[in-house]
């Protein structure tokens, strides 16, 4: 391992402290002894069996808080960023080849399903990280997060999974044409914003009514598959419970006392949401505004409301959805 031309020896530690306007890097060597490296901004650390740093093959184990991450491909870039809202932090970047080493990381599906999904779920991959490369985010000075809000990368735990992680090493291959060159999915020959999911409520929802802009190859389409109880046993129905508190503090209304879907979208996803409180007045949300804020699987819903009087405690609504 090396960082900041110093030289580390395996199963030594190499710890980041932040401190005020800088970050101080220190290693604890195996021996226990402490070395303090010269505070800084930014750092690149490569391991041997890379083809950043020759030598015998390695991992590279990245832990934050509670949660460590395994690491075998590419290098770590670890950089000092200021945000107005959260002030100086470290952002930590493995920059890997997206042809195949990031692919391999991709945590977004079991590698036990079938070969079919699988593959599907490497083109999507693929064309999703090909339409965001290049584009660099100066919160994280990245082209994608390794979450949600991009794509769950993983790292070296995916291929390293028993019997399954061979699996999709080798789905990734047989998705790729040569070394430099796979199969993605194209419009106008640049690659789509592919963006996937893992059930729906039986229709897809068009761009249009999920974001407010049309997009050609984002149409709603059927999706009877996820009305099949063996296929989507979680979320062929499903029920919440959401308390009175919830509901008025969504709404910013001091109670509820009516719930009325406004309208809907042609997928049948909830479009906006109408409540009135006891004093008569009224607020409306989008669908997914009240998703969000009621922390609702979806915006496939519909609702039921208990009878109450002045005598019964609040409420809880329920949200139920019955495919």
């Amino acid at each position: 391992l090396s960082v900041a031309d110093a030289v580390i020896t395996a199963k030594s530690n190499l710890t980041f402290t932040l401190l005020g306007n800088a970050a101080i890097p220190s290693i604890v060597e195996t021996s226990g002894k402490i070395r303090t490296l010269p505070s800084g901004k930014s750092w690149t650390i490569r391991w041997s069996g890379t083809r950043d740093l020759e030598g015998i093959n390695s991992l590279l184990s990245l832990k934050v808080g509670k949660s460590t991450t395994k690491y075998k491909y590419g290098q770590i870039q670890v950089k000092l960023v200021k945000s107005a809202l959260l002030g100086y932090r470290i952002e930590v970047t493995n920059s890997v080849r997206l042809h195949d080493e990031y692919l391999w990381g991709i945590g977004e599906m079991p590698s036990s399903w079938p070969l079919a999904a699988l593959q599907a779920q490497v083109i999507a991959s693929r064309t999703y990280a090909l339409n965001k490369a290049g584009k660099i985010k100066s919160a994280c000075d990245c082209d994608l997060y390794a979450a949600t809000a991009d794509q769950s990368f993983v790292g070296y735990s995916k291929e390293a999974e028993a019997r399954y992680g061979a699996i999709w090493k080798s789905v990734v291959t047989s998705t790729s044409i040569d070394d430099s060159h796979g199969v993605a999915i194209l419009y106008h020959d640049l690659p789509i914003a592919a963006y996937f999911f893992s059930s729906s409520g039986g229709q897809t929802e068009s761009a249009i009514d999920a974001w407010g802009s049309y997009v050609p190859y984002a149409i709603g389409v059927a999706d009877p598959w996820s009305l099949q109880i063996n296929l989507n046993a979680r979320y062929v129905s499903w029920i919440r419970p959401v308390s009175q508190e919830v509901v008025a503090g969504a709404f910013s209304l001091d109670d509820v006392m009516r719930l009325e879907i406004s309208n809907r979208h042609q997928s049948g996803t909830v479009a906006s949401i109408t409540a009135t409180s006891s004093k008569g007045k009224k607020s409306v949300l989008t669908g997914e505004a009240f998703r969000s804020k009621a922390k609702l699987p979806s915006t496939w819903f519909d609702f039921e409301i208990p009878q109450i009087s002045e005598a019964t405690p609040a409420p809880t609504d329920t949200a139920t959805s019955n495919l």
